[in-house]
């Protein structure tokens, strides 16, 4: 692993219960920054799996604490935009400032668009990007206030770069974070402020076992096979880790040239 230095800094996580977000906020821990670990710890209404609880989100604290820094554990809905303006007040008077955003929290879910409800529609846009767009509209007002730059890092998708099937809310709502995060880079670049997203393959995380097993694709047990089929690298499913390892670099000083980038994590599904 490839050592940073956030030492002094904040990383402000949505998402972080379980999977990629607990990932990247003990990665922020490990290299050096104090955390704000948010989540919403309640189901719902569409989701094809249960969402995490508050028991998660304490657990991802305490594994950032046991790497020697401080986790603040905010419960906050990213579509609500009264919610995420105090989550990120109260970040911003526990720790002084916010230095990074990740923004990890999603939902993914199946159907076909021309049989899906008007609900999961909704609930996937206002999650998957509008979700991505008010962290970031209260975290770059503090960023831009303070003068000092800061990194915004999001996640979309390999489906935010083409189609996918069963999966049209999913895939419009990541195209809109991969252009969101272009539109924000040219907006927030005078300010010193990066902003970048990742779009990874399919991740061995707790969503995609849940997801897999609710729907059993293909008669598909096994996660290695089912994303086998998409990866060019043969090697085993994508972990959270690699996922935050691309957090990391986009977050640093490594990468203070990069902005308004989707780089992809994913195993070469890409290049096919």
């Amino acid at each position: 692993m490839v050592e940073y230095d956030f030492n002094g800094q904040v990383a402000f996580v949505t998402g972080a219960a379980r999977g990629q977000g607990r990932s990247h906020a003990v990665a922020y821990a490990e290299n050096g920054a104090d955390v704000v670990v948010t989540d919403i710890c309640e189901d719902v209404e569409t989701s094809d799996y249960p969402l995490s609880s508050r028991e998660d989100l304490e657990k991802t604290a305490e594994l950032v604490e046991e790497e020697g820094q401080e986790a603040l554990v905010i419960e906050m809905d990213v579509r609500d935009d009264a919610e995420v303006q105090a989550a990120v007040e109260k970040a911003v008077d526990h720790f002084g400032h916010i230095d990074i955003l990740a923004n990890n929290a999603g939902i993914w879910n199946l159907d076909f668009l021309h049989e899906m409800s008007e609900e999961k529609w909704d609930e996937m846009i206002d999650i998957d990007l509008k979700g991505v767009w008010l962290p970031s509209k209260y975290v770059a007002q503090h960023m831009v206030e303070r003068g000092e730059g800061g990194k915004i890092v999001s996640t979309a998708s390999t489906a935010g770069h083409g189609a996918s099937y069963r999966g049209g809310h999913y895939t419009a709502a990541k195209h809109g974070v991969v252009g969101l995060t272009r539109s924000l880079a040219i907006e927030l670049g005078e300010y010193g402020i990066n902003v970048n997203c990742v779009s990874p393959t399919g991740i061995d995380s707790p969503m995609t076992r849940m997801l897999i097993e609710e729907h059993g694709q293909d008669s598909i047990d096994e996660l290695e096979e089912y994303t086998g089929k998409w990866n060019v690298m043969d090697e085993g499913p994508v972990e959270p880790r690699d996922v935050s390892e691309a957090y990391l670099w986009l977050s640093s000083d490594a990468a203070r040239y990069v902005t308004g980038s989707a780089l992809p994590v994913d195993a070469g599904l890409m290049a096919k």
